[in-house]
């Protein structure tokens, strides 16, 4: 600010003094032309030194300052001033913040102050650090103003994160700063997913230049980065992923001193002997800092992590501390303790356990944790004495507690010689991490000695490589392999320099999910050595030497691996990708960096009806928040084809289903090589699969769930179908638990989302069908004539009559007295129908486990949370009568004074409630002889209602929107879960978790995705290569959490047999020519089958015991399906299909393929 002064104040006092001088004193001679020249001169010196001042002070109150972020690095900060007005303007807008702020380019003199003169540029977001010393680069350094808080989550952004990892973690992760070296695709991969994932800042590093090498794997480089340093051509599209997060890079060689900056390091391309000297320097380190080696040679990779001497795991695995509810505990030693069959106990022996809530043997309650044994689906043996305890009575819950772990890592140095149990992925290929352990040794000592990689189809060289790996394991004495495998290494050696971008996205997943546990202790890292190959995804035919040749192509890379035959399939393939949200955004990056569908015969479609929400930028980053509220797949289709400019894709915006098989008709489905699905949920999954075993496409299928991926291969012929087996359904609470007896928060959340539904969607709706056509609307609750009609008109009927709202003080009348009716008088009725000592038909206590006796509330306008729930359902409600919502309803004190005028009239139970009580029930209304009578009544006080409603009048039903926190849905359904179980002495959860369970979020992370996307695409070459066997495909189940890796082959088809015939699902009959029915039962007598009945849809067009079906007998399929099923064929559709039910000679059904009639 004294610079500010000082410049205004020499800007406008020099001048006027020089004037005052020149008027008073200086005679009037020939040289006043001259003083007045001068004066001008001096003058225009002055006012624009005085300019100087000004802006001088402008800059660095208006631009972010630098600040020494690390050697050589400059990072550009906010003044405070700044970061509060930034933080005042978000608040402001309330719906969209930039994540891409504006760039400012600053060119730094030629001397520099830093350490080590490194180039290095940085865009980024705001830092917490406001009091620091310009750095100065030696280059020029690129800048972005970020307007991120990294003390506050974005719950919107990063909700499904949250889910998965919890405020703490990404607490921590908000405030980790990451170096990742080296910029090829593994390394872009890995920043990617962080990036995403919100770290404070990520420093990337290479002092490579790009080479048209390296488009094969990295989605952020194109033709015009060709020459350009790596990191600093990666800067600006990383940036744009998340603002948040500080992105800067260092152009020069590494210094180990220059690793204590960050939490954790990654190396992507270094020799052993400098990864060995960094890891040293990490491990030492006080405190140790994470370190992770990671490699990606073709189709094999390898990862090595080490966190420190003593690293302590906070959680193991993620998932939430199992809980059971006691139904009995013994008085002996040990106790027995049994549990509720509810559900299942999911305990192990060795668990640490707390007791809460058990009346009589209140000993337990005291919150030690004691040790279980002999776990059992419903019982357990605590190894506690409990003799002298008190008698256990009822009631109880018992908690596990998990543990910390804590992990001795060895250093690189150590773990190489003794690398300890590898992690297997394929237990198939249990002996190959011992042998790919030589075989990166034997690389890094060939590139070392020779200064390149081994060249592809060079025999020489692959002989050279296992000559190297044979000496390092003859070295190893009585640790050494059995058997090289030369084979293999041959295949190391050919694709070693090549990185993939499928094995780069996988890899990227996995290794930016162990930098979080690095940074957070959430999860159990990987211990410590990682080796992969998918070698059954090269060519079924051997290939020749010259076809590995380079091109000089962007997909030199790929050939290097495959050979450019296979790259011509690649680019010749019409592939169509359904779903463009997580799965298909990794799927469409994956598929332009790998060419497929970029030739002249190719051709990708995509389509999904989606559309992009903030929610979604966290994982799908093809997406950016100026595309908020547009169409999915045309975002992912123009990113896509940014990435590679051939890639030929059309961007649709249909649903998949019957509906649209006017879009995806016949012709569509026969001309595609493959199917990608990138779903989210399974009936999509069914309608696409049963498409592709009708037309006979390969079908790639994958999901994820937070830490958690899954792949399936459907290849026609040689596996079963994704439908063929099916996960159990979920299991439901009955229903006269979620509405009278919840024992757990879901139960309560469940309950909350009904009558959300029920009061501000379903009635509203129900309310204007009947306004808008009240004579069909009347007689159509009259035939019903059912309990379900009753409760429909009753509805309709209290909500324009009794509890109809003119004025927002109706709207706060109703929500206060909805508290009461929910929280107090339902509850003060149940006790008085069930008392606490109530006893059920066979003597047993009514309220025994899993029964929570409740209590009814109080009311109180100083309770938040009560004074929480009638604002949002007074706001809610207003919303769907259409009344103007007041501004002093969001100010606490001028409500609780409006609540407190609301008269509550006293409650009388009644002798005669019927409250539902058996488990089987589905429905919570009864059926009455005089139901009609009712319904006749409650229609006829309708009609006089309906008199006294304004011309026009209609309802605004709200439908549930859960990632919208400003429009009060979340606030409604969290306080009336919360309410509700506070009545039920359940523990209460904060509005986030309330969106996760009544939202029923997916937790989803871009980790896990980008892993599922590289293994369904390691098995895309296979498809597309097309000579590959059922014992080469894999389906993957994964967890990075533990870690787990489980591959397998996939299960073949069932196989039908009869006679000298067998088929599977796989196959369909197909007549052609449109024949009669005479003509389709002899075909099938040729084949030894008997068909006694066949249908068209649901309809019966012949059954052998129908005599007057013998008349059908020479009409042609089509004519008897127009004409018997009424069947309406499109002009597209050109066959039909018929189902056949048959028999053998013996009598005995035969299960025949499904049989397609073609006309056309």
């Amino acid at each position: 600010m004294f610079k500010l002064g000082l410049g205004l104040g020499f800007m406008v006092s020099i001048p006027i003094f020089l004037g005052f001088f020149y008027l008073h004193f200086l005679p009037l001679t020939h040289h006043h032309n001259c003083f007045l020249i001068l004066y001008c001169i001096v003058a225009l010196t002055v006012i624009s030194m005085g300019f100087c001042g000004i802006f001088g002070s402008f800059r660095l109150y208006m631009l972010p300052r630098k600040r020494a972020a690390a050697d050589g690095v400059v990072v550009i900060e906010a003044e405070p001033e700044t970061i509060a007005n930034n933080n005042k303007a978000a608040v402001s807008s309330s719906f969209k913040k930039q994540r891409f702020g504006s760039c400012i380019i600053a060119t730094a003199g030629n001397e520099s102050t830093a350490k080590n003169g490194d180039n290095s540029a940085i865009i980024g977001g705001n830092s917490d650090q406001n009091n620091s010393r310009v750095v100065e680069s030696s280059s020029q350094s690129i800048m972005a103003l970020g307007d991120a808080n990294h003390s506050e989550i974005d719950e919107d952004l990063h909700s499904r994160q949250l889910a998965v990892y919890g405020r703490e973690t990404m607490r921590r992760l908000f405030a980790s700063n990451i170096l990742i070296s080296g910029m090829q695709g593994l390394g872009v991969e890995i920043a990617k997913n962080l990036i995403l994932a919100g770290v404070k800042s990520v420093t990337l590093h290479d002092e490579g230049v790009v080479e048209l090498w390296d488009l094969s794997s990295n989605f952020v480089f194109s033709e015009s980065d060709v020459g350009k340093n790596r990191a600093l051509a990666s800067v600006q599209k990383l940036q744009e992923l998340n603002n948040s997060v500080i992105i800067s890079t260092l152009t020069t060689k590494l210094t180990k001193e220059q690793l204590s900056d960050f939490q954790a390091v990654v190396f992507t391309d270094i020799g052993f002997e400098k990864a060995i000297e960094f890891n040293d320097y990490c491990h030492n380190h006080q405190p140790p800092i994470s370190f992770i080696k990671a490699e990606v040679r073709g189709l094999f990779g390898s990862i090595f992590c080490d966190f420190g001497p003593e690293f302590t795991v906070v959680d193991t695995d993620g998932e939430d501390p199992h809980t059971g509810i006691i139904a009995s505990i013994s008085n002996d030693n040990p106790a027995l303790v049994s549990c509720v069959d509810d559900e299942r106990l999911e305990f192990q022996d060795g668990d640490l356990v707390v007791f809460s809530e058990v009346h009589g043997m209140t000993e337990l309650n005291d919150g030690k944790p004691r040790k279980i044994k002999s776990a059992r689906p419903y019982s357990f043996i605590l190894e506690e004495d409990t003799t002298n305890f008190g008698l256990y009575t009822k009631g109880g819950i018992v908690t596990q507690v998990k543990q910390p772990k804590v992990l001795n890592f060895k250093p690189l140095r150590e773990a190489l010689k003794d690398p300890g149990d590898f992690l297997l992925s394929d237990f198939s290929k249990f002996d190959h991490p011992p042998l790919l352990h030589l075989a990166f040794q034997a690389l890094d000592k060939f590139v070392s000695d020779l200064g390149r990689f081994p060249v592809a189809g060079s025999e020489e060289d692959a002989l050279k490589l296992i000559s190297i790996a044979g000496n390092i394991n003859e070295s190893l004495g009585d640790g050494r392999v059995e058997d090289i495998n030369p084979k293999l290494l041959r295949h190391f050696a050919f694709g070693s320099r090549a990185v993939l971008n499928p094995m780069a996205a996988m890899f990227g997943g996995i290794v930016g999910q162990e930098v979080v546990k690095a940074c957070s202790g959430k999860f159990h890292p990987l211990f410590q050595f990682f080796y992969f190959d998918s070698v059954e995804s090269l060519p079924s035919e051997p290939v020749d030497p010259s076809d590995f040749r380079p091109l000089n192509s962007r997909y030199d890379a790929q050939i290097s691996v495959f050979g450019s035959k296979l790259q011509k399939k690649l680019e010749d393939a019409k592939v169509f990708i359904v779903g463009s949200g997580a799965l298909g955004c990794e799927f469409l990056k994956n598929i332009a960096l790998m060419g497929v569908s970029c030739g002249d015969q190719g051709k990708l479609t995509i389509t999904d009806d989606d559309v992009i929400e903030k929610s979604n930028l966290s994982r799908q980053f093809l997406f950016r928040d100026w595309n908020i509220g547009q169409a999915k797949s045309t975002v992912a289709a123009s990113a896509a084809a940014s990435i590679n400019s051939r890639l030929n894709i059309e961007a649709l915006q249909n649903r998949v289903g019957p509906e649209t098989e006017n879009v995806f008709d016949d012709t569509f489905w026969e001309n595609l090589t493959v199917v990608i699905n990138a779903l989210d949920n399974v009936n999509a999954r069914l309608y696409v699969d049963q498409k592709c075993l009708y037309f006979q496409k390969p079908l790639l299928e994958s999901g994820t769930l937070g830490a958690k991926c899954n792949t399936q291969m459907v290849i026609p012929h040689l596996t079963e179908n994704y439908g063929a087996s099916r996960d159990p359904p979920e299991k439901q609470a009955p229903m006269c638990t979620v509405h009278s007896f919840p024992h757990n928060i879901d139960h309560c959340l469940t309950w909350a989302r009904s009558e959300f539904e029920g009061l501000l969607e379903k009635t509203p709706a129900e309310v204007n069908a009947y306004l808008s056509n009240p004579v069909e609307y009347k007689t159509a609750q009259r035939n019903a004539g059912d309990a379900q009609a009753r409760d429909n008109l009753e509805r309709v009927l209290e909500c324009l009559e009794k509890e109809k709202c003119e004025t927002f003080q109706d709207c706060i009348t109703w929500a206060r007295l909805r508290f009461e009716d929910y929280f107090v008088n339902r509850v003060k009725q149940l006790i008085y129908t069930f008392p606490e000592d109530a006893a059920t038909s066979t003597g047993a206590p009514f309220w025994s486990a899993p029964k929570r006796f409740p209590q009814p509330l109080q009311f109180s306008a100083a309770d938040p949370s009560h004074l929480q729930f009638v604002t949002a359902a007074s706001i809610l409600r207003a919303e769907t009568f259409g009344i103007r919502i007041p501004d002093w309803v969001r100010h606490p004190k001028m409500l609780a004074e409006t609540v407190e005028k609301v008269i509550v009239p006293d409650f009388q139970p009644k002798k005669d409630a019927n409250i539902v009580t058996d488990e089987k029930a589905t429905t919570l209304s009864t059926a009455s002889i005089d139901d009609a009578a009712v319904i006749n009544e409650l229609i006829f006080k309708l009609e006089l209602c309906t008199e006294n409603l304004p011309q026009g009048f209609r309802m605004k039903p709200i439908q549930f929107e859960k990632d919208d926190d400003t429009n009060y849905h979340m606030d409604l359904i969290a306080g009336l879960a919360n309410m509700r179980a506070r009545n039920y002495s359940i523990p209460e959860v904060d509005k986030l978790k309330a969106k996760f369970i009544a939202g029923r979020i997916i937790p989803a992370i871009a980790t896990s995705t980008a892993m599922a996307t590289g293994l369904v695409c390691l098995e895309l070459y296979k498809v597309l290569d097309g000579g590959h066997k059922v014992e080469d495909y894999r389906n993957t189940f994964a967890n990075l959490a533990l870690p787990l890796f489980s591959m397998a082959e996939p299960v073949p088809p069932k196989v039908i047999k009869h006679g000298d015939m067998s088929w599977t699902v796989w196959d369909r009959w197909i007549l052609r020519d449109n024949p009669t029915l005479r003509e389709l039962l002899q075909w099938l007598k040729d084949k030894g089958l008997n068909a006694y009945s066949i249908s068209y849809g649901s309809c019966l067009l012949y059954n052998s015991m129908f005599p007057r079906h013998r008349e059908r007998m020479d009409k042609k399929f089509v004519d008897l399906a127009q004409e018997v099923a009424k069947a309406d064929l499109p002009p597209n559709r050109r066959h039909l299909d018929v189902v056949v039910a048959c028999e053998d000679d013996e009598d005995n059904d035969i299960d025949i393929p499904q049989i397609s009639i073609y006309f056309s």
